[in-house]
């Protein structure tokens, strides 16, 4: 029922008719009472607009979802009328709530008014569209939450308050310790001390970290972009130092692919580094660029929450009025950027097969070679290489548009993360299922009396990970290698911010130290190191 019919707004509820209560003896007949708590207000009513900040506690204190405040707002006028209430006396009751939601998340705090306005005109004028931008960046990168990253040869993992650790191969000073030696045992790096990091990336040779300020810290080899045969960079830096060129760019996340390197700002814009030779990424530069440029094309006007770096290809997962869809641009090759072709695009271009599929999506990754989505309903897409069976469809075919894997039809998944022809998809009841390529025994099926026998098999269907299941806890984040170079390992991160690792550890990338013959684990193995 609307609740503006006149004066002030309210919300009416049921009267009880009043009515003698008759006793079984012939005693007084009484009346029921009825009680004005709001002075001359109807019985019956309860006048919302008495004191907004109630009802504003209530919809921030529940965290609301955007689309619940929107619901309220077309449900009941007096969620869209204005609630003259501070700090801006023409935003509705709905709008104050999303904007109070946004005042909470890290990277809109230190906005300035004039940053804010701007984000909100970017996301489509409205501060619930603002926070289901910030809302949807946190929940698929892990934004101010615990993270294990599997890099080419070397781990990187982030606690909850920001501390960061490093592990495995160090030829390039990737780790950050100052020094080039190699590190089974996850070691902190101290020189970070009072910077919080909340996003790491891991490329072959280089780390890249971003702190809470948005600052970027890069270590190892000193270019954002490889040549075709892996020689990169002229120089090291073994300790975490700021990336001068990105000191203007407040950074939330970075990407690493093999010839490039990506950043995304807090206000969903995309950078890039290198690959400038004939405008692979629409832009015209030195193939070792370190100087970030804009990427153009329709995502100049569009924010971007999420980016994921293939071999020779970027996703980006942008936010629109309409709805959350996903762009690709760089080497089509495979098919792997799901416009039905295998021709090359120098700017984003949107895959419209989403759109056919009645699929949001939610979070996106990029193989080296494939590419797959997790739909905000639980369905999962892949397309690409099809190798090894890592599109999950029980075949080994290349797919240039996305396609539903039907396996999986029965679980609701929640993340997806794929490698170098490997996929895994976290259901959302903590379920790990893999498939592909079983080389180093990434996949984690471990089967026989042995747990030797079907290690190192290629599965072309998702399996449930059932060594992961005898860890008795929510799985909330899988981290796999995704280099061509680099055998794979992989981590799983339970809800409790245990790590949990397999693969392989040849270079002490598995943060286990392994028997003298050993050079990988094929059952998951606890991490000694706490991510909560």
């Amino acid at each position: 029922m609307d609740a503006t019919t006149s004066g002030t707004p309210s919300v009416d509820f049921h009267n009880i008719v009043d009515q003698p209560l008759t006793l079984v003896s012939p005693l007084q007949t009484f009346q029921r009472q009825q009680r004005h708590c709001f002075g001359d207000s109807t019985p019956g009513e309860f006048p919302l607009a008495t004191n907004p900040s109630v009802v504003l506690h209530v919809l921030t204190g529940c965290n609301l979802d955007p689309q619940d405040l929107a619901k309220l707002e077309a449900t009941c006028s007096f969620f869209r009328h204005p609630a003259n209430f501070p700090p801006d006396f023409e935003l509705s009751i709905s709008e104050l709530a999303a904007l109070d939601m946004c005042q909470k998340r890290a990277i809109f705090k230190p906005m300035t008014e004039e940053e804010r306005a701007a984000l909100k005109q970017q996301c489509g004028g409205s501060w619930k569209l603002v926070l289901r931008f910030l809302l949807a960046g946190e929940a698929c990168c892990r934004r101010e939450k615990s993270q294990a990253i599997a890099g080419p040869g070397h781990s990187i993992a982030v606690t909850s308050n920001g501390m960061v650790y490093s592990f495995g191969s160090n030829s390039s000073g990737q780790l950050g310790h100052g020094t080039v030696e190699e590190e089974w045992r996850p070691r902190q790096i101290r020189s970070l001390q009072g910077i919080r990091i909340i996003q790491a990336a891991a490329g072959a040779g280089r780390t890249m970290l971003i702190s809470e300020a948005g600052q970027v810290y890069a270590f190892g080899k000193d270019s954002f972009g490889e040549t075709e045969y892996g020689v990169q960079g002229t120089k090291y830096v073994m300790t975490p130092q700021p990336v001068e060129s990105l000191k203007g760019i407040f950074v939330v996340q970075a990407a690493i692919g093999n010839f490039f390197t990506a950043v995304l700002s807090r206000e969903g814009r995309v950078y890039t580094f290198s690959w400038g030779s004939d405008a692979k990424l629409g832009h015209q530069t030195e193939p070792n660029d370190q100087e970030p440029h804009l990427l153009l094309g329709p995502l100049a006007n569009i924010p971007v929450v999420q980016i994921a770096a293939g071999y020779c290809y970027l996703l980006a997962l942008a936010c629109q009025p309409s709805g959350m869809s996903v762009y690709s641009v760089g080497c089509g090759l495979g098919g792997k950027l799901g416009h039905g072709s295998r021709t090359d695009e120098r700017y984003p271009r949107l895959i419209e097969q989403f759109q056919a599929l009645n699929l949001q999506p939610a979070v996106v990754a990029a193989g080296a070679w494939h590419a797959a989505v997790v739909g905000r309903d639980g369905r999962v897409c892949t397309w690409g290489w099809g190798r090894y069976g890592c599109l999950g469809h029980g075949n080994e075919e290349c797919e240039s548009v996305p396609k539903v894997v039907e396996a999986l039809s029965k679980i609701k998944a929640v993340h997806v993360a794929t490698g170098d022809y490997t996929t895994f998809v976290v259901s959302e009841d903590g379920d790990v299922y893999s498939f592909g390529c079983g080389e180093s025994s990434s996949l984690g099926h471990s089967t026989g009396t042995d747990g030797q026998a079907n290690r190192h098999s290629n599965v072309l269907s998702p399996e449930l990970v059932t060594s992961l299941k005898e860890v008795k806890e929510r799985v909330v984040q899988i981290s796999l290698t995704n280099s061509i170079y680099w055998n794979a390992h992989t981590f799983a991160l339970t809800e409790s911010g245990k790590l949990y690792a397999f693969g392989a550890g040849d270079k002490g990338q598995l943060g286990i130290e392994l028997m003298a013959h050993q050079s990988e684990r094929g059952i998951p193995e606890r991490v000694d190191i706490d991510l909560s």
